[in-house]
């Protein structure tokens, strides 16, 4: 979980301000904190269900998917070191229209996280026999569900009006505890109750390829194993960024993959007998509230399930507090560059952006609406996230040809191949997450366009001071990425029409990215406007509030 004081609006006078003073363990526990959060607590169950045992494959893919993403960071974390990177490094590269673009992507994904974390907070609570009129049978809200969510993100909101500070004294304690629980449980099981036959009791692979692809998407992994970019957010304050970048970043994502793993095949070992007797799909285990506080249950260890039902209310009640701050953090930068109206940075007298901050509750509250579960909301965020990590292998590539004497504190070995792949990956992420979720996305994504680009137009019209330029040429290669995955996820086989097989959609998704990925270095912008949108920006960072 990264420091509150960092998501903190900027009001002094910029990042030359910034002591350099953080050190390797520093950046890698901000890292570590972000990823080891809710998506613990359910991540285990939902992925068995969807791939049977083979779920330690979809962990093992999801893992390797991320540290490619996470390698490409690291060197542009070094290049610019400055907060809010994903959203800038496509402004840097493709002008206006592209950074509004994934500035808003990374808007959407820092306001559906809070809603989430409700989501675990409000499942897990079951257990209690006050709250077992909370949740259908399918995991959907009830309206006395759903109006306790909107209580507690009313909570979440209001913690954040007292101020930053008061986040801070309990951040680092709330580190601490969402690591310990998770690696004593996985020592306290597998100590106790492990039964090695379960892995091929009912089959490994059950649902084949298929269902080891979709949960990586659909099942929480990527959106478990994202978070390591916290580390490249510090990387301004960084004692040494040419050593501990690269380190924090990948030691991080390593790190959670091996804790994620292990909580996998101790899940699937600890598992009673009985619970798989009608197969990975149908598991069960009396219904208990909760899959590993349940199922600590249901083996005896009660009081390990009462632990983790407290678990269940600090680590996503602390991972919630923190990105609600993060979205009113998001909107505020985006008024900086011109792509919202001036109200985003209108701040209190704790240097609150309240007017964020509210937007902020009206979106999680709206999320609870279409998505009205976790595994629903965990599908959405995980494909919101990747389309804003995918701009930063595409201002890579665009970075790699035409800023060849840039200073890299970090220099990404074989970066040139490894920027395409990671794009090509982090599309077939997308893909993955399945039709219904992208038709979604896709509606959200014009929403941010309509309400972006009206502001443009206007502040256009009115000669406005923060008035965005939008480079429409430079950003030509986006509208047809986006509408072509669309198209590719209607007609293929992960909740669309299935007219394309597996493999093919693989083997499509692949040739069609490379072909945005060089499409887009071929029309980024020319080098000096490039160092123009970084002076410009960073006069703007400057500028003060």
């Amino acid at each position: 979980m990264v420091s509150v004081d960092k998501l903190a609006p900027d009001t002094s006078r910029g990042s030359s301000t910034l002591r350099r003073d953080v050190g390797l363990i520093g950046l890698m526990w901000a890292s570590v904190g972000s990823i080891i959060g809710s998506g613990w607590l359910y991540g285990a169950e939902k992925a068995v269900v969807a791939a049977g045992p083979a779920a330690i494959i979809s962990w093992a893919i999801g893992a390797v998917a991320v540290v490619l993403l996470a390698l490409v960071h690291a060197e542009l974390g070094g290049m610019f070191p400055v907060a809010g990177g994903t959203a800038r490094y496509p402004h840097y590269a493709f002008g206006g229209l592209a950074g509004m673009s994934f500035g808003w992507f990374s808007w959407l994904q820092a306001a559906t996280v809070a809603p989430i974390e409700v989501e675990a907070m409000i499942g897990y609570a079951g257990h209690w026999h006050w709250a077992q009129g909370f949740e259908h049978a399918n995991g959907t809200l009830t309206t006395s569900g759903f109006i306790v969510a909107v209580f507690l993100m009313a909570v979440f909101v209001a913690v954040n009006f007292l101020g930053v500070k008061v986040l801070a004294h309990t951040n680092s304690a709330a580190t601490w505890w969402k690591v310990a629980i998770p690696l004593a449980t996985i020592f306290i099981m597998a100590a106790t109750h492990f039964h090695g036959h379960n892995f091929t009791s009912q089959g490994f692979a059950p649902f084949g390829a298929k269902g080891v692809l979709s949960a990586i998407s659909t099942s929480g992994i990527i959106f478990a194993l994202l978070g390591f970019e916290q580390a490249i957010q510090l990387a301004g304050e960084s004692r040494n960024p040419k050593r501990d970048l690269p380190r924090a970043t990948i030691g991080s994502v390593l790190i959670g993959a091996v804790i994620y793993t292990l909580l996998q095949v101790v899940y699937i070992g600890a598992l009673p007998g009985a619970s798989i007797l009608h197969g990975w799909a149908k598991l069960n285990y009396t219904g208990i509230s909760g899959p590993w506080a349940g199922l600590a249950t249901v083996v005896g260890l009660g009081w390990l399930g009462w632990v983790l039902y407290v678990d269940a209310i600090v680590s996503p009640g602390g991972t919630g507090l923190i990105y609600v701050t993060s979205t009113s953090r998001i909107s505020y930068g985006l008024s900086k560059n011109g792509y919202a109206p001036r109200l985003f940075e209108r701040t209190d007298a704790r240097s609150v952006p309240w007017f964020g901050l509210i937007i902020s509750f009206v979106t999680g509250v709206v999320c609870f609406l279409p998505f009205p579960s976790w595994q629903q909301l965990v599908s959405f965020i995980t494909s919101a996230s990747v389309l804003m990590y995918a701009g930063a292998p595409l201002a890579y590539g665009v970075f790699t040809n035409k800023l060849p004497n840039h200073d890299r504190p970090y220099r990404l070995p074989g970066g040139k191949i490894i920027a395409p792949i990671s794009f090509v990956i982090a599309s077939l992420i997308i893909y993955w997450s399945g039709w219904t979720t992208l038709e979604r996305l896709g509606w959200a994504i014009i929403i941010g366009y309509v309400l972006l680009g009206a502001y443009a137009a206007y502040a256009t019209k009115k000669n406005l001071p923060n008035a965005p330029r939008l480079d429409w040429k430079a950003a030509q290669w986006l509208p047809v990425y986006l509408i072509g995955m669309g198209i590719i996820s209607w007609q293929g086989g992960f909740g669309g029409k299935g007219n394309i097989p597996l493999w093919w959609d693989i083997a499509i998704i692949a040739v069609f990215a490379l072909g945005i990925y060089y499409w887009a270095r071929a029309t980024s912008v020319p080098a000096e406007e490039i160092e123009r949108n970084i002076e410009q920006v960073a006069v703007v960072d400057e500028g003060g509030h």
